[in-house]
């Protein structure tokens, strides 16, 4: 509610950012501020009344414990988090550097120069796993919303398996982990983790802002657990999701072979257009493909902006149809 907290382990070194002032609750107007109206409002697809969407921080603030009633409300809220989220994350890049020689001090100020961007030690494309806890992600009505917010804050590269906290006990388990790792663990494993499903997106650039004719980017092929064969491609600023759950018993994730081939000029982690064979893990989302490109930019116009937002959010499952429609 106050702060948003992130954790972090590259080539071994564990490390940990605290955003102060940067939360869903009572930080809810800070981060508003510096994110700035248009950030927030690019991830909206629908408009809405500059004064109205004050008002509606400022009721955040002063009544922090209220959930969204509405399906406006709730799009808008997730829209604040993945600001929060992004400009967090920015944070903890700045100061998740390797010390070379005499170690060196670092201040809030440094925390949104990216002059120190070439020494962080955050490697997306090396990243096998992001997990997501607190309410908002913890609490969202659908997974599939917890798992775009992720997606659309930390841009994963290439492949990516996405979690959450199942109802926000992981601060709790760390705590335990210090008396009974054993118990801790086992709780964490079984209870503890949903998996969500694995992203998969393809760096290069891509025509996802629009005017340009979108090509496919992305062919794939997977194997399912039951032997079937799922195979297609994805077009330039296309998202797309595919079915791959968990075992209804264990609620371990169903995995698939999947052979992936990037065209050109598209990187999925073994260079450009070559070839990608792995081992995909599911969950409640299943396989998310994002064909927006890396870096990622929204559209400029704001009608083609609403339209891909739409396009996105229905072929992820994220709102209700009719809800979507409506707006």
């Amino acid at each position: 509610g106050a702060t948003t907290d992130i954790f972090s382990v590259f080539q071994g070194i564990f490390n940990r950012t605290v955003s102060a002032n940067l939360g869903m609750s009572y930080s809810v107007s800070n981060v508003f501020a510096e994110s700035g109206l248009e950030n927030v409002m690019r991830w909206v697809p629908f408009h809405m009344d500059e004064r109205d969407l004050r008002n509606r921080v400022k009721n955040k603030m002063i009544r922090p414990t209220t959930i969204p009633q509405m399906m406006e409300e709730l799009i808008f809220e997730q829209a604040i988090a993945k600001e929060a989220l992004r400009l967090a994350f920015i944070q903890h890049k700045s100061f998740a550097t390797a010390l070379k020689g005499v170690q060196q001090q670092r201040t809030i100020a440094d925390a949104f120069d990216q002059s120190a961007g070439g020494l962080t030690l955050v490697n997306m494309m090396t990243l096998n796993m992001l997990i997501g806890s607190g309410g908002v992600l913890s609490h969202a009505p659908r997974r599939q919303q917890a798992a775009l917010m992720m997606i659309d804050a930390f841009l994963p590269e290439a492949i990516t398996r996405l979690a959450v906290d199942s109802i926000f006990m992981m601060p709790q388990l760390g705590v335990l982990s210090t008396v009974h790792p054993k118990a801790a663990t086992e709780v964490f494993d079984k209870d503890c983790l949903i998996h969500l499903g694995t992203c998969i997106a393809p760096i290069g650039e891509s025509s996802a802002r629009g005017g340009r004719e979108e090509k496919e980017i992305l062919g794939y092929s997977f194997v399912m657990p039951d032997g079937k064969n799922v195979e297609g491609s994805i077009k330039s600023g296309e998202m797309r999701r595919v079915q791959l759950g968990v075992d209804e018993k264990t609620g371990i994730p169903l995995t698939c072979k999947a052979s992936l081939n990037p065209h050109r000029g598209f990187d999925l982690g073994a260079g450009k257009g070559n070839k990608v064979e792995a081992t995909i893990h599911g969950g409640v989302s299943g396989i998310i493909l994002d064909g927006r490109g890396r870096p990622f930019n929204l559209p400029v116009d704001p009608k083609v902006r609403v339209q891909k937002l739409k396009e996105w959010m229905l072929a992820l499952d994220i709102y209700p149809k009719e809800a979507l429609e409506r707006l």
